[in-house]
C-alpha cells in the first residue's frame, strides 16, 4: 500500500455534551509509525474505535487502507490488526491453539505457514505447545502481536501496548514494534502517554488533550518549537505571583497544583536569581525541564502530561469466554 494509510477529516465523536474527539484532521503515511500522545482520557482510544468501526462517527469522515470507515467497515476490518492494552490471550490454550483460534475468528484458511513464520520471528517456536498461562509478560506480548499480524494486515493499531510493563519489558517491546514496522512494512498507529515511548518509536506525533490536537510533527520538530527551559518549584509557603515575575530571566509564570512553573530562556542563568529571591527553607522541591516532548505539552497546555496510567484490569477470563463463544 502506497500513499496514506489513514486519512481523517473533521473526525468527531460526541457523547452527550462531551466532545471526546473534536474535529480532528490528520493523515498517517503508509509504512510509518504514527503516535497519539496524551494523558488518560484525552480521546486516544476513542480515535482508534472510530477508525476501526467499533464506534460510530458523530461527524466528519475517515478512510483506512483506502476504504471509507462508514461505508466499507468490513473491508477496513480485513486490513487491520489491533493490539489492545487488555490481555486477549486464552491462558488455557497453547500458543499454537491461540493462533488457530485467531485464524478461525479472522476466517484465514491457509494460516499455518504464516503462524510458523511469526512464531519463529518472535522466538516462540520452542514454546508453541505450551499453555499461555505459563508465559512471561514479554512472551505474552509477543504472542499478542503475532495474533494481530496473522491475517497479514496493512495497518496495526496498538492501544497503550506497554502500559503496566516493567522498564525492561517495555524496552523489549519497543524493539519489537520497530522491527515489525521495518521488517513487515506495516503501518503502526500507536497510542501512549509515555513521553519516551513516543520519542523512541514514532515518525510523526500528534499530542492530544481533551479531544483536540494541540501540536503535531516529528519528535524533532515538536521539540524545536520550545526554545525555553522550565523551572518547577514547590514552596513551603505561599509566594505571590508578582514576586516570581520580578525575577530576572523569568518570561512567564504558571501554577500547577501546589507548584509554580517558571519559563526562562536558560535555567542555568536564571536559577541563581531564583535562589536569591527566596530563602532556602522556602524551597521544598525544584525540578528543571529542558526542551523535550514533555515541555512541548507543558508549553501548549500549561500542565504536565500525566504519566500515571489507569489501573489495568485483568480481562483474560472475559476475553477467553468471548473468544470461545465465537468458535
Amino acid at each position: 500500500m502506497s500513499g496514506d494509510a489513514i486519512r481523517a477529516r473533521d473526525l468527531t465523536k460526541i457523547y452527550g455534551q462531551l466532545s471526546a474527539v473534536d474535529h480532528l484532521n490528520f493523515t498517517v503515511r503508509s509504512g510509518s509509525v504514527f503516535g497519539l500522545l496524551g494523558p488518560n482520557g484525552a480521546g486516544k482510544t476513542t480515535i482508534i474505535k472510530l477508525l476501526t468501526g467499533l464506534s460510530e462517527i458523530t461527524a466528519g469522515e475517515a478512510t483506512v487502507a483506502g476504504f471509507d470507515v462508514r461505508r466499507d467497515p468490513m473491508q477496513v476490518k480485513r486490513r487491520i490488526g489491533w493490539v489492545a492494552a487488555e490481555v486477549i490471550l486464552d491462558d488455557d490454550f497453547t500458543a499454537w491453539e491461540n493462533l488457530w483460534l485467531q485464524a478461525k475468528l479472522q476466517r484465514v484458511s491457509a494460516w499455518k505457514p504464516r503462524a510458523e513464520q511469526l512464531l519463529a520471528y518472535f522466538d516462540l517456536t520452542d514454546r508453541r505447545k505450551d499453555k499461555v498461562g505459563t508465559f512471561s509478560t514479554g512472551m505474552r506480548k509477543k504472542l499478542e502481536i503475532a495474533l494481530a499480524l496473522l491475517h497479514e494486515p496493512e495497518i496495526v493499531f496498538m492501544d497503550e501496548p506497554t502500559i503496566g510493563l516493567d522498564p525492561s519489558t517495555r524496552h523489549m517491546l519497543w524493539e519489537l514494534i520497530a522491527g515489525v514496522n521495518r521488517e513487515f512494512g506495516i503501518t503502526v498507529l500507536l497510542t501512549t502517554h509515555y513521553i519516551e515511548e513516543a520519542d523512541a518509536l514514532c515518525d510523526q506525533i500528534a499530542i492530544i488533550d481533551r479531544g483536540k490536537f494541540v501540536a503535531t510533527g516529528t519528535p524533532a520538530e515538536l521539540k524545536a518549537r520550545v526554545q525555553s527551559d522550565f523551572i518547577e518549584i514547590e514552596t513551603t509557603e505561599l509566594v505571590d505571583e508578582t514576586r516570581w515575575r520580578a525575577i530576572a530571566g523569568v518570561t512567564d509564570v504558571r501554577t500547577e497544583g501546589r507548584s509554580w512553573i517558571l519559563r526562562t530562556p536558560s535555567a542555568q542563568t536564571t536559577l541563581p536569581n531564583v535562589f536569591a529571591a527566596l530563602r532556602t527553607d522556602q524551597i521544598q522541591r525544584i525540578n528543571i525541564e529542558a526542551p523535550s516532548l514533555e515541555t512541548v505539552f507543558l508549553d501548549v497546555t500549561g500542565k504536565h502530561l500525566d504519566a500515571a496510567g489507569p489501573e489495568v484490569h485483568d480481562f483474560r477470563k472475559f476475553y477467553s469466554t468471548v473468544r470461545r463463544a465465537r468458535q
